[in-house]
């Protein structure tokens, strides 16, 4: 069965290293909206284009999906705002997304500010059992 598993965690948490171990399978696609931002092997992040990094990656999650490919994504997705997306994306392909939570506290790469760390373990909601009970009324 296909599969879409979500990895969330703030920076420094572990998200892409899970994400890449797993991506290791055949046939497993890793996303995350970092991507966007990497030109010839060069992360240069631009906080004006993170809507659209977000937009790209939800694109290819789809088209991956659609050519029949497992994908793990690793985001932050603090919200259930910002994992929604994926859930619907799922439900068209008759899939409930696996969702990982990391809590691991390594140095982040992008070096995130304090603050913004802050703001982010504020932010983040740990329930998100109205995403799967939407999910389940969809697929069923």
């Amino acid at each position: 069965m296909q599969k879409l598993i979500l990895i969330r965690g703030v920076p420094g948490s572990g998200k892409s290293t899970i994400a890449k171990a797993i991506s290791l399978n055949a046939g497993t696609y890793h996303l995350e909206a970092d991507m966007f931002f990497i030109n010839d092997g060069v992360y240069t992040f631009d906080a004006t284009q993170l809507y659209a990094a977000h937009m790209w990656c939800q694109r290819m999650t789809k088209h991956n999906l659609s050519r029949g490919y497992d994908v793990v994504v690793s985001n932050t997705f603090t919200t259930k705002k910002e994992l929604k997306p994926y859930f619907e994306i799922a439900s068209g392909y008759g899939i409930i997304p696996q969702v990982i939570v990391c809590q691991n506290e390594f140095k982040n790469v992008h070096s995130v500010p304090d603050e913004a760390l802050a703001r982010m373990k504020e932010r983040f909601t740990y329930d998100i059992s109205s995403l799967f009970e939407t999910e389940m009324e969809t697929v069923e």
